[in-house]
């Protein structure tokens, strides 16, 4: 009888396709299940809590796989680590109820987005770095509140993208200022493809005074992507938290 296992896992993405594994390009999905199925000398697919795109980074996030095989987790997370490149960390592996799973029993996730006002060269792999040294912080955190007014995120949605719906619920929006460094923080049940980059290419709009806070509701009620901001580089992105029901875990 097959035992699940939960992985618990961060990575810096900029090396990777994103997370799903794919043809001709090297995946945070591909580099674990490949190295565990020669670890567990049996081939091992996972499952994961998000599908990350190409060169944004994760803090936390977990993937399922079963197994017959009893597991030591000290001694599969060192060798899996071992194993791995550098730019992958095994932060921990447990056993979790069958009818877990890491995508669908996910009860919320949060990301950080991470703009650079100005250049450093030591953050150039995980900031947008921008020359706008100005921006209305204030007003992007005005403008980040309303999104806890709505549900319907189409206009934030990568375009030609296959869904049952657009419906998410949003708990947090706001916006971190330490020094030249401004951070979005965001948590919701669920994420649509590229939602995160649109809304915070929106908010910098309203931090240049593009646009205002009316032009930010209608661009919501619209569910036009056109109408919404740029798609903002992949580097500053984070995902920072995936949430679960503690009955899960055993």
């Amino acid at each position: 009888m097959k035992t699940k296992y939960y992985i618990e896992l961060s990575y810096n993405g900029k090396n990777y396709h994103g997370w799903q594994r794919q043809p001709n390009v090297v995946s945070i999905q591909e580099v674990i299940e490949d190295s565990l199925t020669k670890l567990l000398k049996k081939k091992t697919a996972i499952i994961g809590a998000g599908r990350t795109d190409a060169g944004v980074h994760a803090k936390q996030i977990f993937a399922h796989f079963e197994t017959d095989f009893s597991i030591d987790y000290n001694n599969l997370i060192n060798r899996l680590n071992a194993f791995i490149p550098d730019d992958i960390n095994i932060i921990n592996i447990f056993k979790v109820e069958p009818d877990a799973h890491a995508r669908f029993t996910a009860t919320a996730r949060s990301y950080e987005y991470q703009i650079w006002q100005g250049k450093n060269p030591f953050l150039i792999d995980s900031t947008w770095q921008i020359k706008t040294k100005v921006l209305a912080v204030d007003k992007m955190n005005e403008a980040a509140s309303l999104l806890l007014d709505y549900t319907n995120f189409k206009c934030f949605s990568k375009s030609k993208t296959d869904v049952f719906t657009y419906d998410c619920n949003i708990t947090e929006a706001k916006w971190i200022k330490e020094d030249e460094l401004l951070i979005f923080h965001i948590t919701a049940n669920r994420f649509l493809r590229n939602m995160v980059r649109a809304i915070v290419g929106t908010l910098y709009e309203i931090g240049i005074g593009k646009i205002n806070l009316d032009d930010f509701k209608n661009i919501i009620e619209s569910q036009d992507r056109t109408k919404a901001g740029i798609s903002v580089p992949a580097q500053g992105l984070f995902l920072t938290k995936v949430s679960y029901p503690n009955s899960i875990f055993k």
